[in-house]
């Protein structure tokens, strides 16, 4: 007998599938997540109390040398401390996912070889680790807040956007990152390089403000100033004045780099069980 199953090809057909496939594939998403997870924490010593320590400890040092010994301003009337741990939140929560999702394709590759998903559910499952260090973290943000009896202002409601914001800044690069790490091996070593670069070229243990006017909108060319300034302003108020032409530029710099991460990795993924 013959089927009488109708197979319809349209342009964007495969798109739209491959979309509906990555809710299909939620659970995957959500035990690649826990593993990924339980992988950060087992055996160790102090367990969580690591997603506290690093921002913290570099809290300390930023606030020194950029506080104590080359008296850069704070924003407003805010503790310099809160300042650059505003600023250390949101950079220890992106390099941690694109360090994390840059390695995620070669680190599965067994799971990849065996069966088919949307490779896309890996690197972004990685984003979850880094995600929950940044609420752990959060924190002692909190207590800092409570130390210097410091109020945030309506702003704060606003939070839950920036840190959306946030997760396409690191999940754009990480994608593309991810892409050039399965074909290029020796590309993991550059890695950290651009991840401690980042951190002396973005505010984070200084305020954007103290950028010249003339040089600040091609400073904001860095999505992690968007990023960081808005975090900012979110948490200190109005002891923080966003930039909002460089805002903007930063947001956008932050949707072409999610949208050229997506888009290479779609056109790669293909070839992933081949290379690696």
């Amino acid at each position: 007998m013959w089927d009488d199953t109708e197979l319809i090809i349209e342009p964007g057909r495969v798109d739209r599938d491959y979309w509906r496939e990555l809710w299909r594939y939620r659970e995957l998403f959500q035990v690649l997540a826990w593993r990924d997870v339980s992988v950060r924490y087992k055996q160790t010593v102090i367990g969580v109390l690591w997603a506290l320590i690093r921002p913290f400890l570099t809290m300390v040092v930023f606030t020194v040398i950029f506080g104590k010994i080359a008296r850069l301003p704070s924003e407003g009337g805010a503790p310099y401390a809160l300042l650059v741990f505003t600023g250390m939140l949101p950079w220890t929560f992106f390099s941690s996912a694109l360090t994390e999702a840059a390695g995620s394709i070669v680190s599965n590759a067994t799971l990849i070889g065996k069966v088919y998903f949307p490779r896309l559910i890996v690197p972004a499952a990685t984003v979850v680790v880094a995600f929950l260090d940044f609420i752990i973290s959060f924190a002692i943000l909190v207590a800092m807040m409570i130390w210097y009896r410091f109020v945030p202002s309506w702003q704060i409601l606003l939070l839950p956007a920036v840190i959306i914001i946030a997760v396409a800044a690191s999940l754009g690069p990480g994608l593309w990152i991810t892409t050039l790490n399965v074909r290029y091996r020796d590309f993991r070593y550059v890695i950290p390089f651009i991840v401690q670069l980042g951190l002396y070229v973005s505010p984070v243990g200084f305020s954007s403000s103290v950028v010249p006017d003339q040089w600040r909108l091609l400073y904001s060319l860095n999505p992690l100033v968007g990023v960081i300034d808005g975090f900012r302003w979110c948490i200190l108020g109005g002891q923080s004045q966003i930039y909002l032409p460089g805002f903007t530029l930063s947001i956008s710099v932050v949707t072409l780099l999610l949208w050229i991460g997506v888009r290479q990795f779609r056109r790669m993924e293909k070839t992933f069980a081949d290379l690696i």
